[in-house]
């Protein structure tokens, strides 16, 4: 409490408070803070805290450019490459920046992983995937080669992408503008999912409509809906639901039992 206090006078005055964003920005680092949890069911059941974005835009506001290599190669940024990997697999060039963090036993393959973000335990993010600032990404979640999962810093208020425990996303898709992806959903390859496309269930009598939600265990495809415009009709990208991954199989099982049955490319 005393800390977020420190970030908000920082925020409201004329000078930032270096020693508490210092301290927010090592917390998000090694894990002990993190930009949202899951306190309740569906995306409502997220809460964002809001100042540890703050913390972060208030880093980028104070710290100076500098100098960083690795090996025979130079950038320069205000962040540095995060070091502590341990207990993860790293396959260069994959790079993680400073402030976020990936649980034990998390692979990262060439893929980018940005401040703010939290990667579960065991998670894969595959070759060309990225993981935006502050994004969260569950734990034995597949980012197959590809993905892009949005990062989101400001409104600070605004809630950041979230993918739950157990999720598939199949290659090339995109998930931006706070949209939540729950647990074990399957992702086929190439879907967009914004804020405002239409996440459409379409597996019983009557379409069901989601924006910005994607239930539990479901399993999407790309898809189409027709929108008339005083120039004609023309087709916008939409999201299928075709079916339901079983809960009374484990979730190596489901996933491939739902790839033979929809046929979805990953």
């Amino acid at each position: 409490m005393e800390l977020q206090a420190r970030i908000e006078r920082s925020w409201a005055g004329p000078t930032v408070d270096a020693e508490a964003v210092a301290a927010v920005l090592a917390g998000l680092d090694d894990g002990t803070l993190r930009v949202a949890e899951k306190r309740g069911e569906g995306p409502e059941g997220w809460v964002v805290h809001e100042w540890i974005k703050l913390a972060i835009l208030l880093y980028f506001r104070s710290s100076p450019m500098r100098l960083g290599s690795w090996g025979d190669y130079h950038w320069h940024d205000k962040i540095p490459l995060k070091t502590d990997l341990a207990r993860i697999r790293v396959v260069p060039p994959g790079t993680i920046r400073y402030g976020a963090h990936l649980e034990p036993g998390c692979v990262l393959m060439p893929g980018y992983v940005n401040v703010g973000a939290r990667v579960g335990a065991g998670t894969m993010v595959d070759t060309w995937a990225t993981v935006g600032s502050c994004a969260q990404v569950g734990a034995g979640v597949h980012l197959s080669g590809g993905v892009g999962i949005g990062g989101v810093l400001e409104p600070p208020s605004a809630r950041p992408v979230i993918v739950e425990d157990g999720a598939f996303l199949g290659s090339r898709c995109i998930v931006v503008e706070g949209v939540v992806v729950g647990e074990e959903a399957v992702i086929g390859a190439g879907v967009t999912l914004t804020a405002s496309t239409p996440i459409l269930d379409v597996t019983g009598p009557v379409e069901v409509e989601h924006r910005g939600w994607v239930p539990p265990r479901s399993v999407v495809v790309p898809g189409m809906r027709p929108k008339r415009f005083p120039a004609g009709e023309y087709l916008l990208p939409a999201a299928l639901i075709i079916g339901k991954r079983t809960a009374s199989t484990d979730r190596k099982t489901s996933l491939n039992a739902v790839l033979r049955e929809f046929a979805l490319p990953v």
